[in-house]
């Protein structure tokens, strides 16, 4: 029972010391080398939960997506009064404010590793369009529980919308970090609020 608990407190602390040097240097700057040294855990250790830099990557990502599902799924299901549209638009404003606050996107692996992995690895794209499919999903379903409270008109089914708030704010995201600039960040949370405007 105890190395079992050793042994996956372990594995967490190589994917949580992996997601720090992801975050500064990129997947493909992340020396395997420097990892272990900063993990204080010997390369055989690495092998026993990661058959390769790639299946840790994918580890990486799966961690990640689960995570940020989890805090998004908190934010768009609290029953504090307010309605699901207000909660999407509350999301999507922390997203904003966090950058302004902080100068750079905070965090965010998918949006650090998007472009970087998928033409590296098939294994770590299929992770990244699973994790972002059900981040879609979840963002559907908040689109169609806000159509039945009679709060929102889309002009698009929910489905299609939720892809379509996904990619505008990736990209948008994407555009922030390359410019260091908060504009395209702003621009898109208009842009949603827009399509999001109660009637």
């Amino acid at each position: 029972m105890n190395k079992t608990l050793q042994r996956n407190e372990t594995r967490e602390h190589l994917l949580i010391t992996g997601e720090q040097l992801c975050l500064q240097r990129g997947f493909t700057g992340m020396g395997l080398s420097e990892l272990l040294t900063l993990a204080e855990v010997p390369k055989g250790s690495f092998y026993y939960y990661f058959h390769s830099k790639e299946a840790f990557g994918v580890a990486l990502l799966e961690r990640y997506f689960a995570r940020y599902l989890r805090d998004i799924e908190f934010q768009l299901q609290q029953q504090s009064g307010s309605t699901s549209r207000e909660r999407l638009l509350c999301h999507f404003r922390a997203a904003e404010r966090l950058f302004r606050e902080q100068g750079h996107i905070v965090g965010c692996l998918g949006v650090k590793l998007s472009a970087e992995v998928c033409d590296l690895s098939e294994s770590m794209r299929n992770a990244l369009q699973h994790g972002a499919g059900k981040i879609i999903v979840a963002y559907a379903q908040a689109l169609e529980m806000a159509q039945q409270q009679e709060t929102l008109h889309l002009p698009q089914p929910p489905a299609q919308m939720a892809e379509l708030l996904y990619l505008l704010w990736l990209g948008a995201s994407l555009q922030s970090k390359i410019s260091r600039e908060v504009q395209p960040i702003q621009l898109a949370l208009s842009t949603i609020e827009q399509w999001l405007k109660a009637h």
